[in-house]
């Protein structure tokens, strides 16, 4: 398994996640690592990702300012921190890698990614 994503679950809005990312020695050297989401009903959608090579991150706007994309080269895992949890940040949650560097333009782009983990769900309650 390449990517295997964890930390999902239920959650009160207002509250906070953290979801996991583990990625095997290959993955984990990807030029971008990055999480997108996909809501009931909706199509899978961007929400953050980093460039580490020039220690460039991007952020959908709607989750701009409460949402934190890190990792941990240690344990080869790739984290979100999410803050502040709205109902309208339900869904099941893909962390993913591309081998590539990217432009800035192309981080938000799914197609440019290699590798998906299989997703983890995050609900959260009004």
């Amino acid at each position: 398994v390449q990517l295997q994503a964890s930390g999902g679950g239920l959650v009160q809005a207002g509250g906070s996640l953290r979801l996991s990312c583990a990625a095997s020695e290959h993955t984990f050297s990807g030029g971008v690592m990055g999480w997108f989401r996909q809501a009931p009903g909706k199509e899978r959608e961007f929400v953050a990702a980093h460039r580490w090579s020039v220690g460039q991150t991007a952020y959908a706007t709607s989750v701009k300012g409460r949402f934190t994309i890190s990792k941990d080269n240690s344990k080869k895992m790739l984290y979100l921190q999410m803050n502040s949890l709205k109902p309208e940040d339900t869904a099941v949650y893909y962390c993913a890698v591309t081998m590539r560097g990217l432009i800035y333009s192309s981080l938000f782009s799914q197609a440019e990614y290699e590798y998906w983990g299989q997703g983890t769900l995050v609900t959260v309650s009004s």
